[in-house]
């Protein structure tokens, strides 16, 4: 198993930055409004109190866990200031309170059953669970899995990936869960009657981000082990400082004389600068970002398309997939016929797509694909991507279904061909 990244530090030295995340402008206005909604059922008094206030106090939980489940997933990619979050989650990962209440469901039919046959040995199970609790929750981040999240092995892999420090975490997390009770036994003295609920509504939800935003980090901590893609700015919140090298101040001072240039309105020169230094350095993700930036002011579309594909397989090669995604939609706005000429490349920038929650243009990087590639190994795989995208991305399960045809003709006993029939499980057959 793949350690933690080393560059990253360990999550006992950022207990404060957990501790103030909640505190950061858009959470804490959220946190509030959800906590002051508990007063919502003084306003419908012309229905039973008691049913409005359990409606009330369910819509609360359900909002602060869907918060809370967008603080751990986008923490786990490396994001952790709430400026930096999108608007909106994929829709599998807005799902995840329900897939961890159908998690607690099964474990509490199991304590059930096992409680039936021998309490100590229910005891004993209980503790198990809540030991594992961590686990399984990243599990669930991880893989947006339910069923995943209640397979021991995957649970316990978990914990081996993050090794000995799972215990502290544990521990962390364990007074987090008290803290809430602290915090208002030390307040309820202080506040008055009709601010009770709204401040226990707010305390659970200040320590449950709390413990978001420590499980978010914990992932982006182990996330080579853990098989997690980082986003575009990831890490940017605790970024070392670093000494320069002579191959980055040389970096920064060309980065700066063609900013200069273009500035002064001299693209040109800026472009014969930025063409030599990709020249002499083929394999600088920086020379040929440059360059490619720069063609993008000019109409020299050829040389912008044929530079363009060694930018993008050169970004996808270093797992910048986002970056590669926008430089292909700038192509694609310049020539509406571009492709990358590579199966591989093809079928990763569509992935990158797909992880960016876009469905429109994971379909439209795999367009043709089996014609473009005839015959290749990939071909069923990019069927899978294209059935995930057309129903989960767009809803368009109907048009699924003769991908699931092709792929059962073609490619009855492969692994995507499976894939897809369960994805397609409950949809009728035409």
């Amino acid at each position: 198993m793949a350690a933690g990244n080393s560059a990253v530090k360990p999550f006992w030295h950022r207990l404060n930055k957990f501790f103030a995340f909640p505190f950061q402008t858009t959470p804490l206005v959220y946190g509030l409004c959800l906590a002051f909604c508990s007063l919502l059922p003084e306003v419908f008094f012309f229905l039973p109190r008691a049913f409005m206030w359990v409606i009330v106090e369910l819509g609360i939980l359900l909002a602060a866990s869907r918060y809370g489940f967008k603080v751990a997933v986008l923490g786990s990619r490396g994001i952790a200031r709430a400026s930096d979050f999108p608007s909106r989650l994929e829709d599998e990962w807005s799902s995840l309170p329900w897939k961890l209440f159908g998690v607690f469901v099964v474990q509490a039919i199991v304590l059930g059953l096992v409680a039936s046959v021998n309490s100590k040995l229910a005891t004993a199970a209980t503790f198990v669970l809540s030991f594992l609790f961590p686990a399984t929750v990243i599990v669930l981040v991880q893989s947006g899995s339910a069923m995943r999240s209640l397979n021991p092995a995957a649970i316990w892999g978990v914990v081996r990936i993050i090794g000995a420090p799972y215990l502290a975490l544990c521990l962390f997390l364990f007074l987090l869960s008290s803290g809430a009770q602290v915090a208002l036994a030390l307040l309820l003295p202080l506040v008055k009657l009709w601010l009770l609920v709204p401040l226990f509504n707010f305390a659970f939800i200040y320590f449950g981000w709390v413990m978001a935003s420590l499980l978010g980090y914990v992932m982006y901590q182990h996330h080579e082990g853990l098989d997690i893609d980082l986003l575009p700015g990831a890490g940017a919140d605790d970024a070392p400082v670093e000494r320069r090298s002579p191959e980055q101040i040389a970096r920064q001072e060309t980065d700066a004389l063609v900013a200069e240039l273009v500035t002064d309105g001299d693209i040109p020169a800026a472009l014969n600068i930025a063409y030599e230094d990709q020249r002499m350095r083929p394999d600088d993700i920086a020379a040929l970002r440059r360059y490619y930036r720069v063609l993008l002011m000019t109409d020299k579309t050829p040389t912008l398309l044929d530079h363009a594909k060694r930018f993008i397989a050169l970004l996808l090669q270093r797992e910048l997939g986002a970056e590669a995604v926008k430089a292909w939609q700038d192509c694609r706005a310049r020539e509406p016929a571009f492709v990358l000429e590579d199966a591989g490349q093809t079928l990763a920038l569509a992935r990158a797509a797909w992880r960016a929650g876009d469905a429109q243009t994971t379909l439209a990087v795999l367009r043709s694909f089996d014609k473009r590639f005839r015959g290749h190994a990939a071909i069923p795989q990019a069927y899978e991507l294209i059935a995930r995208a057309l129903t989960q991305g767009m809803h368009r399960a109907d048009l699924a279904r003769p991908v699931l045809t092709m792929l059962e003709e073609r490619y009855p006993d492969s692994e995507p061909t499976r894939e897809v029939r369960w994805l397609l499980r409950d949809q009728p057959t035409a």
